[in-house]
C-alpha cells in the first residue's frame, strides 16, 4: 500500500494524480485543495478511469486526511504567467507554502515531501527551516525537469535512445542553471567526443552548439508557457519518477534540490546538485568532479538564489 498526498489540483497537481494513476505508482491518493470543488471535480474525473488501471482509491481531502502518507507532494501556489520568472512568484507563494507547513506537518511527519511550486529552490529551502523535518525527506523537484529536456535534447541530436543520455543540468531551477558539460557522456563517450564516434552512414551532424542548448533547456519551460499557458505533463512525469524511486527502494542518482552544507564551498540555500534517492528520500549527495568553472557557476548559482532569499520574509 502506498498513500500519496497532492496539495494544490491545479494543472501540476492534477496531471501528477493522473499520472500516478496510470503509472500504478500509488495505491491511495489525496487530492488537497483550498478550492474543495476543484479538488472533488479532479478526483472524480481521474477515478472514474481507474477500472482500466491498477487498483488506485482517489479522492478529494483535507489535512487530516494526508495522515499516514508516504509522499506528500506540494503543487500549491501561484502559476507563473507569460514572461515572468520563477524567482518573480518568491513571496506570494513562501507565504502560501508558510501557510501549508504547519497544517500538513502535524498529520504526516513521516512523509517524504516533494516540493514542486516556483520558484521550488527558494520553496524548498522555506519548508527546510519551517518544518523541523529531516532534511533527507525535503526534496525540491529541482533541475530534474531541466535534465530530461536536455537529454532530450541530446537524444534528438544525436538520433539515440534517451537511456544512452547522461547529462545533468545543475544549480537554481531557472536562469542561473548551467549544465557541466565535463561529466557529460552518451553511453560513455564524453559529449566532446560524440561528434566523431557516433556517426550515422550517409549523414553528417552538425556540431553541437553548447550555448544553443543550454538556452533551449533554460527557456523551454518560458517557451511553452507562452504558447500554452502552462507547463504541466513533462514536470507531472518527472515528478512520478522521484515518487517510484522512493516507493520503490532502489537507489536512483537524480538532480534534486536539497540543502547545500560545504559542498562546491556553498552553504545554507538549496539548489540541484547529483543526489542519491531512494527509501525515506535522499540517501546521499553524489558530488561529482566538476572544473573550476563550473564551480565558479554553481556558486553563481547560489549567490543568485541567496539574493533572493536575503530580501524575502522566511
Amino acid at each position: 500500500m502506498n498513500k500519496i498526498s497532492i496539495i494544490g489540483t491545479g494543472s501540476v497537481g492534477s496531471t501528477i494524480a493522473y499520472t500516478l494513476t496510470v503509472m500504478g505508482i500509488a495505491s491511495e491518493i489525496v487530492m488537497i485543495d483550498i478550492n474543495n470543488e476543484k479538488a472533488l471535480g479532479e478526483a472524480l474525473d481521474i477515478r472514474q478511469g481507474t477500472p482500466f488501471c491498477s487498483p488506485c482509491s482517489i479522492y478529494a481531502g483535507d489535512y487530516r486526511d494526508a495522515a499516514g502518507s508516504d509522499i506528500v507532494i506540494l503543487t500549491s501556489g501561484i502559476a507563473r504567467k507569460p514572461g515572468q520568472t520563477r524567482l518573480e512568484l518568491a513571496q506570494t507563494n513562501v507565504n502560501i507554502t508558510k501557510s501549508i507547513i504547519p497544517e500538513i506537518t502535524k498529520y504526516a511527519p513521516d512523509a517524504t515531501y516533494i516540493i514542486v511550486s516556483n520558484p521550488v529552490d527558494i520553496l524548498t529551502y522555506t519548508f527546510n527551516k519551517l518544518s523541523g523535518l529531516p532534511e533527507n525527506r525535503i526534496i525540491g523537484s529541482g533541475t530534474i525537469l531541466d535534465t530530461a529536456r536536455l537529454r532530450a535534447r541530446l537524444s534528438e541530436y544525436y538520433n539515440i535512445s534517451q537511456s544512452n543520455v547522461h547529462a545533468y543540468v545543475f544549480g537554481e531551477h531557472g536562469d542561473s542553471s548551467f549544465i557541466p558539460w565535463s561529466v557529460a557522456n552518451i553511453s560513455s563517450v564524453p559529449i566532446k567526443e560524440c561528434q566523431s564516434l557516433i556517426t550515422m552512414p550517409g549523414l553528417s551532424t552538425p556540431e553541437l552548439n553548447y550555448d544553443e542548448v543550454e538556452q533551449y533547456v533554460r527557456k523551454s519551460g518560458g517557451r511553452v508557457i507562452a504558447r500554452k499557458g502552462a507547463t504541466f505533463y513533462a514536470v507531472s512525469i518527472s515528478v512520478c519518477h522521484i515518487c517510484k524511486c522512493i516507493l520503490s527502494g532502489i537507489d536512483t542518482t537524480m538532480t534534486v534540490s536539497t540543502m547545500m552544507h560545504g559542498e562546491y564551498g556553498i552553504d545554507d540555500v538549496c539548489l540541484s546538485t547529483l543526489n542519491l534517492v531512494g527509501e525515506h528520500g535522499i540517501r546521499s549527495k553524489v558530488n561529482v568532479a566538476l572544473t573550476d568553472e563550473e564551480i565558479v557557476k554553481l556558486r553563481r548559482s547560489a549567490d543568485t538564489l541567496k539574493e533572493v532569499i536575503n530580501g524575502l520574509t522566511i
